[in-house]
């Protein structure tokens, strides 16, 4: 009788899965740098003045947010190089996780510095500190702190995001898990060391975001 789970196939399957994990944590590292700057972006986009430019922002935020993040990785994937745009899987993919996720941290930045009480905005302008100035040593200090938990559930979702990458062939944690059960036949063992290493990873980025909201939150 097969026993159902085998520590010493366990053992077999970890160094493909070790590095999956590794393709897995940069993906999520640099989807998550993208999505800061897009957040950014798309941000400014939104809060420009002109009627236009605004619209054009909020219309993005909307269409990252409103189609699931699978198509956006296929119409990168393969649409995209019918207009002479090839890019690399793992790159299509930080790609892909940094607009879709952008969208939400740009949600995150306006509720940010909106929290900021209008009086501050006004006593920036009536003292004729210069954008630059004001948002350095007054706004984006007091807006960090609050965003740090948004940030790091974004980063945790998109670290949990990161196996429907394995769609575009990029070899993260759970496409090698898929890949060891298709040629072996035996699933359990891949797929569980998969769930712990997402586990893992997940509890990891917990504790370094509550450590470092309790650290800033000093400051306050």
């Amino acid at each position: 009788m097969t026993e159902l789970f085998s520590w010493d196939f366990a053992l077999e399957v970890m160094p493909p899965l070790l590095r999956g994990a590794v393709v897995t944590f940069l993906a999520t590292v640099g989807g998550f740098a993208a999505s800061l700057i897009v957040g950014g972006v798309l941000l400014g986009f939104c809060r420009s003045s002109a009627a236009p430019i605004a619209l054009f922002g909020r219309s993005l935020v909307e269409l990252l947010r409103s189609t699931p993040l699978l198509i956006q990785i296929y119409f990168l994937f393969f649409v995209l190089p019918e207009t002479g745009i090839v890019l690399d899987p793992v790159v299509t993919g930080i790609v892909a996780l940094g607009l879709y996720h952008g969208a939400y941290v740009a949600e995150a930045y306006r509720a940010g510095f909106d929290s900021i009480p209008r009086g501050q905005w006004d006593a920036v302008e009536s003292l004729r500190f210069s954008r630059y100035a004001a948002l350095r040593h007054l706004i984006l200090p007091q807006a960090i702190i609050p965003l740090i938990p948004a940030l790091g559930n974004t980063f945790i979702t998109m670290l949990k995001d990161t196996p429907i990458l394995a769609a575009i062939t990029v070899p993260e944690m759970m496409f090698e898990a898929n890949d060891v059960g298709s040629q072996s036949f035996r699933y359990i063992e891949p797929i569980t060391l998969a769930a712990i290493g997402y586990l893992i990873m997940s509890c990891i980025a917990a504790s370094f975001i509550h450590l470092l909201q309790n650290n800033l939150g000093r400051y306050k």
